[in-house]
Parts: C-alpha cells; structure tokens; sequence
C-alpha cells in the first residue's frame, strides 16, 4: 500500500543539508543508509537513516514526518511537535521506555512538512503487514515468552495511566474549554468520520448506526481521565528478548478514560485475529484475551476497568473509520476497488455488525 510518494535520494540530502546547517555543527555530516522502513504504519512517514559525524562516530536516527498532501492522509491533522512533547513528558515522568529524542522542527523548511528527530531503537515489532498471526516470531515463539510478552505490555498501560496530574502535565492534550474528555473525543471521531469521507459525500451505514449505538450506551459512571497513548497496540512497541524497549506512535495521544486504551489495545488484537480465522489459520487465539488483558490491567493499575463493552464498540468503530479512509486511499492509488455495498469500505463490518447487536464472542 503506498505511504508515501516522497524521494528517498531527496530525504537524504535534504537531510544532510539540514543537519549541516544546525547550530553547533562541526564539519559536513554525511547522511547514508536512508530508507523508508516497509513495516511502518499508513499514517506519518518515518525516515531511518544514519549520519557519520565529521569529528568521528556514527549515529543511527529516525525522523518522524507528517505525511505529503498527495499521500492523501489518514488523519486530517499532524501536530508533531504536540507528539515530541508527549513523548518527552512521558520520558520525564514515568518509566515507560520511549525513543530518545534529538531535535523537533516544527518549521516546514528543510523536508517540506514539520518533523522530529530521535534515536533508532534496536529489536522487533509485531507486524502488521503480514499480521503477526499469520507468520513472523511472536507466532514462532513459546507460549511463556508470549505470556511474558503480554505482561509487560499490559504493564505499559497501566504504568501510562498511572502519571499523575495528567492534565497538567499534557495541557496540549486537554478537552478545549475544560469540556467533558469522554464526550470531546466521541464528538472529534463524529467529524473525523465526517472528514474521511467528505470529498463525494459518501456514507456508511454501519458506521452512522455504531456513532447512534454510542449515544445509546453512553457510560453513567466513569474514573477519573489518565493519559491515553492512544494507539496502544504491541504493533507498535519495539520489544528486546520479549521485553518493550521503547513505545512508538503517540499521534492518537489524548486525555481520557483509561478504557479507550485497553480496549484498543484487546480489539486491535482480535482484529488480526479475526482476519487469520476468516483464512482458517490458527492465528493466537490463547493470546491477549479479553478477559486475561482486564484482569491483569486490573491488577497492574490497581484499577477495576468500567463499561468496557462501550468501549469495545467504540473502538472497533474507530478502527471503521480509519480503515474507509485507508480504503479510500488504497482506490485513490488504484490499489482497490470502489465496492459495491459501502459497508464494505469497512474490513471488520462482521464484528462490527455482531458487537452492536451484542452477539460478538471474546473468549
């Protein structure tokens, strides 16, 4: 699937001109080893590269790029300069390994569009593409490792939603005008919605029924909000002998309730999975269960998890949305076809369609 249409020889002088011409540098560093990295997500672009010093040494990098108007992107916005600082805060208050960060440019100039700079994280990710439950080392793996795995990845969330003060530590982060987290980030999905599919009017029935199903089943009772990664999910986690050693992706940040990431966390899971079952392979399914994921979380946190079947619906629609604009852009670049029942923009329009009517089976 195309990610982007940018020029790797154009990224590495670009970035060579730029490093050269930073405060403090010494001598012309000479950029190499630029690539785009093929199991990178659909969203940002990131650029690994390595730079040799003039004084001596190598350094390995990853610039972070809000993606070019013609990649036709999946969010409406990237404000990477609000994900440098999360990711700084995090770094600052708490233990969760994050890349360290080197240098944020917020100023379109050198590349074209604003990014950030940080280290290159040795280890492996869970793949998206092939889906991890299809082949690759976690599959291969022992069942202990895997459980050693889920464990501490369960232990990432719990440590995130444990900041304290989160809203003054992440004040970019808050509700606009001290307004409802919960309400404003149900409201923004309504518009994202409303922006993927706005160029032709299109619109898709099983989503608007999951955005009315919301309104329906909205929480009565609710902890107070913690920080939200927001695309907590293992693909995105650097792992070293079965352990994180950094957490990537923080362009879903938010302030919220501490049951949007778990239960993206689980859904993301069981729609790979969900997929290999669909091909008749095996997949995981003995892994990041539902019920293992709250009753771990639970213990780790030292907080019981609330509606969590809202918050699965939620999530799952979400995902709807994200996965009809990725359609969207898959027929932009002839790489798919308009389909015939716009339901289908949606991969998981099954499960979709069996969590709102109450008959989706976790374990």
């Amino acid at each position: 699937m195309t990610v982007s249409q940018r020029s790797v020889s154009a990224l590495a002088a670009a970035l060579q001109h730029w490093l050269a011409a930073r405060p403090g540098a010494a001598g012309q560093p000479t950029v190499g080893a630029v690539r785009l990295p093929e199991s990178a997500g659909l969203s940002s672009t990131s650029v690994l590269f390595e730079v040799d010093w003039a004084g001596g040494g190598r350094d390995a990098y990853v610039a972070r790029l809000a993606p070019e108007p013609s990649a036709v992107p999946v969010f409406p916005r990237y404000d990477l300069t609000a994900q440098y600082e999360v990711m700084k805060r995090v770094a600052a208050r708490s233990d969760v390994p994050v890349p360290r960060l080197r240098w944020n440019e917020p100023d379109s100039g050198p590349l074209g569009t604003p990014f950030f700079v940080m280290d290159q994280v040795d280890g492996r990710t869970p793949l998206d593409n092939p889906p991890y439950v299809f082949a690759g080392w976690l599959l291969e793996a022992e069942s202990t490792e895997r459980a050693r795995l889920q464990q501490a990845s369960i232990s990432i969330l719990a440590r995130l939603h444990n900041i304290a003060e989160p809203a003054a530590a992440f004040p970019v982060l808050c509700p606009p005008g001290g307004g409802d987290a919960l309400r404003c980030h149900v409201d923004a999905q309504r518009s994202y919605y409303r922006w993927a599919l706005a160029d032709d009017g299109l619109r898709i029935p099983i989503i608007e029924r999951g955005l009315d199903w919301l309104e329906e089943h909205w929480p009565r009772e609710r902890g107070p909000d913690v920080l939200c990664w927001g695309d907590a999910r293992i693909g995105n986690i650097i792992y070293q002998d079965f352990e994180p050693a950094a957490v990537l992706d923080w362009e879903m940040a938010a302030i919220g309730p501490r049951e949007l990431d778990v239960a993206w966390f689980v859904f993301l899971h069981r729609f790979f999975q969900d997929i290999a079952e669909f091909f008749g392979l095996d997949g995981l399914p003995g892994f990041l269960r539902r019920s293992d994921v709250e009753r771990s979380y639970a213990q780790l946190a030292g907080v019981s998890l609330r509606d969590m079947d809202f918050y699965l619906v939620y999530a799952a629609l979400r995902h709807a949305i994200i996965m009809a604009r990725i359609k969207r852009r898959m027929i932009h670049f002839g790489e798919d076809q308009v389909p015939d029942d716009p339901d289908d923009y949606v991969l998981h329009r099954a499960s979709l369609d069996k969590l709102l009517a109450g008959t989706y089976r976790w374990d």
